[in-house]
């Protein structure tokens, strides 16, 4: 698994303009089934996540909502039936 307890993400609690988006510390999540953890080296923000954040989005998130879908990394952890996939991956 991974040694950090928090990680930082770009967060929405709901709905709004532009400065609904906060960088928070969150709790680090356990991959579950076929999922994988990644450790984020960079991260955007894309029309889709200003979108989501707007209420524009397709579906409704559960919130608090991370976004950054563009990023790039590292595989960290993995996840039971995460296939061919393996810590240290990029």
């Amino acid at each position: 698994m991974t040694e950090q307890a928090t990680m930082r993400a770009a967060v929405i609690e709901g709905f709004g303009p532009a400065d609904t988006l906060r960088v928070r510390d969150l709790p680090v999540p356990v991959p579950g089934r076929g999922e994988v953890l990644v450790r984020v080296h960079a991260a955007g923000i894309n029309a889709i996540d200003w979108a989501t954040r707007a209420g524009h989005g397709v579906g409704v998130p559960r919130f608090p909502a991370v976004l950054g879908w563009d990023l790039s990394g590292t595989v960290a952890a993995t996840g039971p039936g995460a296939g061919r996939f393996a810590v240290g991956d990029a």
